[in-house]
Order: C-alpha cells, then sequence, then structure tokens
C-alpha cells in the first residue's frame, strides 16, 4: 500500500500540568469508553516521545506520544479511514 511506510499508532495520555487538544488517551472518566490510538508519522513519534513534542494525527490531532499500542488496541476510526484510503 503507498504511503503507508511513514505511519505508526501512537497514544497520548494527559498530563496534569497541560492542556490537551487530542484523542488517543486521556485520564478516563468512568463512561468516557476506551482508550483510541491514532496514526502519527513515525519520525515525529520518536522525537515525541523522547523531546514531549506535539505529533499531529492523520486526523488532525495533536498530542506528545506517551505510549505505543498493543496489538488489537482501538483505533481512531477518523485516522483509520484516512489511513486506508491511501491504499487506493
Amino acid at each position: 500500500m503507498a504511503g503507508l511506510d511513514g505511519f505508526l499508532l501512537a497514544d497520548w495520555s494527559v498530563m496534569s500540568t497541560q492542556t490537551v487538544e487530542s484523542p488517543s488517551v486521556r485520564e478516563k472518566e468512568a463512561d468516557t469508553g476506551p482508550e483510541l490510538f491514532h496514526y502519527v508519522d513515525k519520525d515525529k513519534m520518536v522525537e515525541s516521545a523522547v523531546l514531549g513534542t506535539f505529533v499531529e494525527a492523520l486526523c488532525g490531532e495533536k498530542f506528545p506520544v506517551t505510549r505505543v499500542p498493543k496489538p488489537g488496541s482501538p483505533v481512531c476510526p477518523a485516522c483509520k479511514e484516512i489511513y486506508e484510503s491511501f491504499g487506493d
């Protein structure tokens, strides 16, 4: 699939000292549902994980990467749709 090699799934969580405008993973309240992972540029994901910079997911969400998903983790529906459209 063309254009897919540069993207990986990533996750974020909210730190008490920052405001986050994105999805992936937020500190969950009892009824917020599962944590979601987003597709982000793999080079920027590494930088974010090391330096704490924000990445922008395919869906437009911006967040610092804090975790890498395990197989079977839930994926942001918007990111998944955009990611899959690269193969067309």
